[in-house]
């Protein structure tokens, strides 16, 4: 999952970066209205932390923006206002959730991950193919039953190709979902990751890379072929 937090209180904006990507997730920060309305129409992000009362533009403006524009991001708007009229305001710019400041860290996240799961396209909370399974809600991954203790990194690359159910997943398109926007796209960090997710998932080996094209899992076309 990949989240985009707009608010301009560093110390804050920081610290829920720090809280999100402990839990796994690729997340990119901008400091004020203006970063944070190009950041958020340039790249694709399944959940946008929108702080309301911004500089340069007002957090509003983007999440009527964003609605406008159809793009199909979940918002969870910040407030230090926590009025109904207020709460209701917000609702009706378009955002999906609603959190008044000052919060617990543990509901933002809670709050984050449910709206994550809400992003379109749809996915179900287990995933399965073949022998291959895991569960985003408990971040949980196994093969044929038996447990992996895959990092942050390997269960999202995990994710994003069992979502592809056997389709290819570019390089690119890895380095978009599962890192943040600072990662060096000529990095070996994906290679790295791969590698090291192919030897946890043992054999026989069921992550093709495909030479200038990206990955796929292979076995479970494999299985479905007809014998």
């Amino acid at each position: 999952m990949r989240v985009l937090v707009i608010e301009d209180e560093a110390h804050l904006a920081d610290a829920i970066a720090r809280g999100l990507r402990r839990q796994g997730l690729a997340v990119d920060v901008a400091y004020d209205g203006v970063d944070g309305l190009h950041e958020a129409k340039s790249l694709r992000y399944d959940v946008i932390v929108l702080d309301r009362d911004l500089p340069g533009v007002h957090g509003d403006k983007i999440c009527a923006d964003l609605s406008a524009s159809g793009v199909l991001t979940r918002v969870l708007m910040l407030t230090a206002s926590s009025t109904l009229a207020d709460r209701v305001r917000g609702l009706n710019l378009g955002a999906d959730d609603y959190l008044a400041k000052p919060f617990a860290f543990d509901e933002l996240i809670a709050r984050v991950q449910a709206l994550g799961r809400r992003a379109t396209p749809p996915a179900p909370p287990v995933l399965t193919l073949g022998e291959l399974e895991i569960d985003q809600a408990q971040r949980r991954a196994r093969r044929d039953g038996r447990d992996l203790e895959l990092t942050h990194k390997e269960f999202g690359v995990m994710e994003e190709l069992m979502k592809a159910k056997g389709g290819l997943v570019s390089t690119e398109e890895l380095l978009d979902r599962v890192w943040d926007a600072h990662t060096d796209p000529f990095t070996s960090t994906v290679r790295v990751t791969v590698r090291t997710l192919r030897r946890k998932l043992g054999d026989p080996p069921v992550i093709e890379n495909v030479p200038r094209a990206g990955y796929r899992i292979v076995a479970v076309v494999a299985e479905e072929q007809p014998r």
